[in-house]
């Protein structure tokens, strides 16, 4: 089992900010939101691991949703000065945190599958855009540049069609061999999640996945599938990085 600290103290958060909405990353020393962080807890064998739901007991240490801000901590040694203790840190935690949230991704998808609301081949992706029942349009990483440049423009025309400034999510995250996995199916190069609850949760590990990997340039940068966006920071006056 985990220790657990003090519940007084347990995900307090910094003492200028609403507890459980905000934390400070261990790297940048600055409060974010916390959907904008990973949160990392001690294993049994006394290992740091990514608590990615956030509801994993112990203390716990916030890191930037960066590949880099994670490979940095571990570069630091700040996972040691975070939880106050010798701890045994992965070289790879940065990548091994990536498939875990790829794994995430894939296993919400499954899920959007299972509850019938997910059509796939490129005809039946095409009429659904077209009909304008269309939730996320998927792309295989693999996928032809003819098909999917087909296909946005479809959505773009959609989104000038009824006046809308945001057009709904194109994602490009798996592959066709982790489509066909998640999905059950042959050959997945173009797929699109149906209007309905099943799809939010595969939305928004896309979006945690997009910003991990995609905030490189900037460990300070939250993004969304198709865009990156900055925000001011503030440093508190407190130098306990962990929970």
């Amino acid at each position: 089992m985990f220790a657990i600290d003090d519940p007084a103290d347990l995900d307090r958060g910094p003492r200028d900010t609403k507890s459980g909405t905000e934390r400070m990353c261990v790297v940048t020393r600055r409060v974010r939101p916390i959907d904008e962080l990973i949160r990392f807890v001690l294993s049994p064998t006394g290992e740091p691991v990514p608590d990615l739901k956030r509801k994993l007991p112990g203390r716990g240490l916030w890191i930037s949703a960066s590949h880099k801000a994670v490979a940095e901590a571990a570069k630091r040694n700040l996972f040691a000065r975070g939880f106050k203790k010798n701890v045994k840190v992965s070289a790879d935690i940065a990548d091994e945190t990536d498939k875990l949230m790829l794994r995430g991704v894939t296993d919400a998808l499954a899920m959007v599958a299972k509850a019938g609301q997910v059509v796939s081949g490129f005809t039946k992706v095409e009429d659904t855009l077209r009909r304008n029942t269309a939730e996320i349009l998927l792309h295989a990483t693999n996928g032809a540049a003819d098909g999917i440049r087909k296909l946005d423009g479809i959505v773009r025309q959609n989104a000038a069609f009824h006046d809308e400034t945001d057009q709904i999510p194109i994602i490009t995250l798996l592959s066709s061999d982790e489509l066909d996995l998640a999905l059950g199916r042959s050959n997945v190069i173009h797929a699109a999640v149906l209007t309905g609850p099943a799809g939010k949760t595969f939305l928004s590990r896309s979006q945690n996945l997009v910003r991990y990997r995609m905030a490189d340039a900037d460990i300070n940068a939250s993004a969304k599938p198709s865009k990156t966006h900055a925000s001011p920071d503030t440093v508190p006056p407190d130098d306990d990085f962990a929970d």
